[in-house]
């Protein structure tokens, strides 16, 4: 998991800050009250995530709670499953994630809004509804998909809606 801390949120950790490893081994977020019983978005930079994103971030300005951003990036297959073993994954360098944190740590809209940035790979609904569960998530805002793929794949927003363990509010 990777963390990035908005400019509206704050370490939990103090003076006694563990070493390195311990803190590599921990969740950065997890212990915070701020992002505890938030609320979860899925953002790749896309119109309708960026509708969720304005949604969510009314919402959780309205609670009084924190925001989780989660961004899914793209991992790539290494070999091609031919029924023997399952293919193995390559996570790559996503730079996409760092625009993104950078893009949102300019927006006046978060402003007065603690929030993270979180970057998983591999399936975005597993991955979203993942960091939800972590976080004890409220909620989670998605944007809806449109387009053909959407519609032979089964979107995303309709594949968390079914399977996720709390409440999804899925954004046109």
């Amino acid at each position: 998991m990777t963390g990035r801390l908005g400019p509206g949120a704050e370490h939990p950790g103090g003076a006694g800050l563990p070493s390195a490893p311990e803190i590599q081994e921990t969740p950065v977020l997890s212990c915070d009250p701020a992002f505890q019983h938030g609320v979860v978005v899925g953002f790749d930079g896309s119109l309708s995530s960026e509708r969720a994103l304005a949604y969510a971030v009314g919402m959780a300005r309205r609670s009084q709670c924190g925001l989780v951003i989660v961004h899914v990036a793209n991992r790539l297959p290494a070999t091609v499953w031919a029924g023997c073993e399952p293919p193995v994954f390559v996570d790559l360098p996503d730079h996409r994630t760092e625009m993104l944190g950078l893009e949102l740590a300019c927006a006046d809209f978060l402003a007065g809004v603690p929030w993270v940035l979180v970057e998983r790979g591999g399936d975005i609904c597993h991955e979203i509804e993942e960091v939800g569960r972590e976080y004890a998530a409220d909620a989670i805002v998605v944007g809806s998909t449109h387009g053909l793929l959407g519609k032979i794949f089964g979107s995303v927003s309709g594949r968390l809606a079914r399977r996720a363990n709390r409440p999804v509010i899925v954004i046109p």
